[in-house]
């Protein structure tokens, strides 16, 4: 954006200078609204490879009611959740989602399911993509483009209309969706113009409005965790480091016999579905002090972040004390790892080809990895087998004009057999390797963490998300940082997030303190002063010598934020006479800014104030407040002249500048 050296010299900015001094003023008690009655909490954990949802009864909040079975779940998989998947018809109407979206795509035949747009695993896209905006394209498996803002809108609405449609036969009559408080959960290490673009999403979907926000929450999925697990007893979680080693056994060779023990109990629940989330702070909590610190790492299927957490008593309200670090190191980095395999013994040309020509077989041959890489385990002896889908077979005999058994002998890949039931067999330390990469990253970034300064004594590591469900993470979790803290891994980890979300909107006032991930400020003129400023940053007005595009921040990123916090600042107008005045709001991901041109600062919103009609009372040094309020991951600015208290108001927007 600075292709001009600056831009308030350009624009001849109708520009405001602070008032000396220049104060904070912190109120957060202003702007208590009043909280709007709704009848249901449903949390929607939209997630990189499954989502769900989960609601709850403001009534009995107790109660925690996840989603009802879902009709077409794969073998060794257990479905709470449905894929993250979206098929759309060749007309770009909205077909179907999920299992039903899989199997209906795969049923095709080949040359009609070209037409149709299959989209799997898109939400990494707001992760990776840069510059994000409403315009931004996602890619279906045909290759043809559609705008991700439609695809997301499309989940969203399907989710909404499955939610409100289970609501409406549970009670018997229509529930209408201006009785639903909607939370969303996003992972805290994205950018704001993704966590933005999932509320513009949900605006699409009809599940809040600009007008109506509060409607829905947008809630990060560690701090959805850490709600949760305050709520844990012994018996709904498993703590790997109370597994001393027993008769010369190491402990990871119980690791799995207490997983399948809580899978049982949790089975036997399975029927009803509901969970009860009793209504105290759980044992391992009591254990906590005021003051003391966990951390959260949140693995699920495209990101892992990690988020340290700190107890405020009387209330047991949680500070984040370290902000949310982490990055794509999710379950998906191991089906890479067999995408790369795949490539070495059967040729990247093919692998290419096959996934245009065949997608639903090459969807068909991730499903069954997928079912293997779940019983990966560190103690595990026996081989995997994974079938190759008939047409992998056939296309690869017609492309290379040899068979899939020779690649595998001519290949020297030689833990990876040919079984002569059409399998590939894989030994467990071959599948050990496919995960190493992604475990590697995960335990060195925790290090990381554990090495920062705000990061010392911890007392526990809660695992959460899908991911936290492979004992090969939880070994690898407690080998390194078990003698540090305790690893804590709650049961039915895949569901800690989406109950954790229902309980954060019921009461959104559990999280009181968040770091602010980015520096505000807006866009101000300094007096001039020789020595101090430098001198292409000198514009003279009227005889008054100015410094101009000086960066005056609100809050620094990292920076404790209280949620609904109002840090307010007061300006003057740069020239008495002016008749309107534009205030620019800036965002940095840098700590110390000084101008608006260095590299990294964004415009991210923008004043108007209109200073006409006034009458000639006004005090010649007029003053204009200016308001920042910091939200749930929403932040409104708002600017008051004092003299008339005209106000106008504005969101912070990330998308559109």
């Amino acid at each position: 954006t600075s292709a001009y050296s600056s831009p308030a010299k350009s624009l001849g900015d109708p520009g405001i200078t602070p008032l000396s001094p220049s104060h904070i003023v912190k109120d957060s008690d202003a702007d208590d609204a009043v909280e709007q009655l709704f009848l249901v909490v449903v949390a929607i954990d939209f997630g990189t490879t499954s989502s769900g949802y989960a609601y709850s009864f403001t009534k009995e909040p107790e109660c925690i009611h996840v989603m009802r079975r879902w009709e077409g779940g794969d073998p060794g998989v257990s479905n709470q959740k449905t894929p993250t998947t979206i098929l759309l018809t060749p007309e770009r109407k909205f077909h179907s989602f999920g299992y039903a979206a899989r199997d209906f795509y795969h049923d095709l035949d080949p040359t009609e399911s070209k037409h149709w747009l299959y989209f799997e695993k898109f939400k990494m896209k707001l992760h990776t993509t840069g510059n994000l905006t409403m315009e931004t394209d996602l890619t279906a498996a045909n290759g043809k483009k559609v705008k991700a803002l439609e695809i997301f809108a499309y989940a969203l609405q399907f989710f909404k209309e499955q939610a409100l449609k289970e609501l409406s036969d549970q009670g018997g009559s229509d529930f209408e969706n201006t009785e639903v408080r909607w939370v969303i959960t996003v992972p805290a290490i994205w950018k704001q113009p993704a966590k933005q673009f999932m509320r513009q999403a949900a605006y699409k979907a009809g599940m809040a409005s600009p007008e109506n926000p509060e409607q829905l929450i947008i809630a990060l999925e560690p701090e959805a965790a850490s709600i949760y697990c305050r709520k844990l007893r012994l018996h709904q979680m498993i703590d790997l480091s109370s597994r001393a080693p027993v008769n010369g056994y190491s402990p990871s060779d119980t690791i799995g016999t207490g997983f399948t023990q809580g899978k049982e109990h949790v089975r036997r629940n399975r029927q009803s579905r509901t969970f009860m989330v009793e209504n105290v702070i759980g044992e391992i909590w009591s254990e906590l002090e005021e003051g003391d610190r966990y951390i959260v790492v949140d693995s699920g299927g495209g990101t892992v972040d990690m988020t340290v957490h700190q107890i405020r008593l009387p209330e047991g309200h949680l500070k984040e004390l370290y902000k949310a670090t982490g990055g794509p190191y999710g379950s998906l980095g191991v089906d890479y790892e067999f995408e790369k395999l795949l490539c070495k013994i059967f040729g990247e040309d093919f692998i290419e080809q096959f996934k245009i020509k065949r997608p639903a077989a090459w969807v068909d041959l991730m499903i069954a990895f997928e079912s293997r890489k779940r019983a990966a385990a560190p103690d595990r002896t026996n081989p995997l087998n994974i079938t190759l889908p008939f047409s992998f077979i056939d296309y690869y005999k017609k492309f290379r004009g040899h068979s899939v058994e020779h690649a595998l002998r001519k290949s020297n890949v030689d833990f990876v057999k040919w079984s002569s039931q059409g399998m590939l067999r894989m030994s467990p330390d071959a599948m050990n390797a496919l995960f190493k990469p992604t475990i590697d990253q995960i335990v060195q970034h925790l290090g990381e963490v554990f090495d920062k300064p705000e990061v010392t004594n911890v007392k526990f590591l809660f695992l959460v998300g899908g991911f936290a469900e492979s004992p090969l993470l939880q070994q690898a979790v407690q080998s390194a940082f078990g003698s540090r803290c305790r690893v804590i891994i709650p049961q039915d980890v895949g569901l800690t997030i989406l109950k954790g979300a229902v309980l954060f909107g019921l009461d959104p006032a559990v999280i009181k303190v968040r770091r602010s991930p980015l520096t505000y400020g807006v866009g101000v003129l300094n007096r001039f002063v020789e020595g101090k400023h430098p001198p292409e940053k000198l514009l003279v007005k009227d005889g008054t010598r100015w410094c101009t595009d000086v960066f005056d921040k609100f809050i620094s990123a990292d920076q404790s934020v209280a949620l609904g916090e109002t840090v307010t600042r007061s300006y003057t107008p740069a020239k008495p006479s002016q008749l309107v005045i534009v205030i620019n709001i800036y965002s940095s991901e840098q700590d110390n800014v000084s101008f608006i041109t260095e590299p990294g600062v964004k415009k991210c919103g923008t004043l108007r104030l209109d200073l006409t009609g006034t009458d000639a009372s006004v005090p010649n040094r007029r003053e204009i407040k200016t308001l920042m309020q910091f939200g749930d991951t929403e932040i409104k600015a708002m600017a008051v002249d004092v003299a008339t208290s005209k106000s106008v108001k504005v969101g912070i927007d990330f998308l559109n500048y």
